[in-house]
């Protein structure tokens, strides 16, 4: 296996793992805000509902520990492809291209740790409701 081959197996392998970890995340937090939600409205114990705020904090934070890796395995990639491109002529330097002009704010980074973010603190919200609704 040349250079090549080794270096863009390897992000595409990091991609792809990256992806379905996250759609993975979005499946279970969809359950997850489900039950959260028919919990509510069926008026069930507070305990339940302290159990699914800890379990999205935690979910969320696993997950974001996942993500991270991935960004660290994803970066290793990335920077040896730039360097191997480098011989290219410009319009197939993709990935030079895309990190000159890539906005700060359209990335996967910031949609995952979004999401993430959120999931965390209505996680934290909720079991500070749970609590409420226990001490009554």
């Amino acid at each position: 296996m040349d250079e090549q081959t080794l270096v863009w197996d390897h992000f595409k392998l990091n991609t792809e793992q990256r992806l379905k970890s996250f759609n993975f995340f979005l499946l279970v937090a969809i359950f997850v805000n489900g039950g959260v939600i028919n919990a509510i409205d069926k008026n069930l114990s507070p305990a339940l509902l302290l159990l699914l705020g800890i379990f999205l904090c935690v979910l969320s934070f696993v997950f974001w520990l996942a993500d991270t890796r991935s960004r660290h395995l994803l970066k290793l990639s990335v920077d040896a492809l730039l360097e191997m491109e480098a011989s290219y002529q410009e319009k197939f330097q993709l990935f030079r291209i895309d990190k000159a002009s890539r906005s700060a704010v359209s990335r996967y980074t910031v949609a995952i740790g979004t999401l993430l973010g959120v999931q965390f603190v209505f996680g934290l919200v909720l079991a500070g409701y749970a609590v409420c609704r226990l001490a009554r």
